[in-house]
């Protein structure tokens, strides 16, 4: 193995030690969203290795759809920096994003968005509505903790049933 290699892989477990970290933040706050009956969808913000954003979907309980945790999120994020460019700024989600919430994402600024679950009915990527990621400049990585939030997503959906 030599040197290129080793820190690829030492940056490639960095990133991951990283990314399953606030993955996990953003799946305490599905677990709030399910606390209110709300589809288990949560979202975190980061910025500088800092939570600056948390939200959940409330889509329910506001009754719009315009109430989904990565909007939300960029909402909060965007008052609190005083700033619409959340330049530097990484998105974490428990879910693929939709088209509009990308949207948002692509539009803030975003510099990456991990998600743990495509969503094959509306998703941004995996979805008969999505979009091509080629030539975006949001990274995007897929597949964090997504065995825990597939347990998580379907432990909600049974008890709907």
């Amino acid at each position: 193995m030599d040197l290129t290699q080793k820190n690829s892989l030492e940056e490639n477990q960095k990133e991951k030690t990283y990314a399953q970290y606030y993955m996990q933040e953003a799946i305490k706050e599905a677990d709030k969203a399910a606390k209110h009956s709300e589809v288990p969808i949560g979202c975190v913000i980061v910025n500088n290795h800092q939570i600056i954003a948390r939200s959940f979907d409330t889509m329910e309980s506001d009754s719009s759809v315009l109430s989904h945790a990565e909007i939300k999120a960029i909402k909060i994020a965007s008052e609190l920096l005083k700033n619409w460019r959340l330049i530097g700024c990484d998105l974490f989600v428990t879910v693929e994003p939709c088209i509009m919430c990308m949207g948002a994402i692509i539009l803030s600024r975003i510099q990456s968005v991990f998600y743990g679950v495509q969503n094959e009915k509306t998703g941004a990527f995996s979805s008969p509505y999505s979009i091509s990621n080629k030539g975006l400049k949001v990274r995007v990585y897929q597949g964090i903790q997504e065995e825990v939030i597939k347990k998580q997503l379907s432990s909600f959906f049974e008890t709907r049933r």
